[in-house]
């Protein structure tokens, strides 16, 4: 077996994954949809409370 040079067991150089453009726009996209998810709770939240104090006309 032919060991490649410089490197140690499982240890060797790192080599970038992706590019930190791509990981913004990773992170970008994320925070944007836990937002508009926060959005969405909110707004379900105070129409629910706000149906509730409607009074029941049955």
């Amino acid at each position: 077996m032919i060991r490649s040079p410089g490197s140690v067991g499982f240890e060797s150089r790192r080599t970038p994954v992706a590019s930190s453009r791509l990981t913004n726009a990773i992170a970008t996209s994320l925070a944007i949809g836990t937002l508009s998810l926060c959005f969405v709770v909110a707004l379900t939240i105070l129409s629910i409370k706000a149906s509730m104090a409607l009074p029941f006309a049955g």
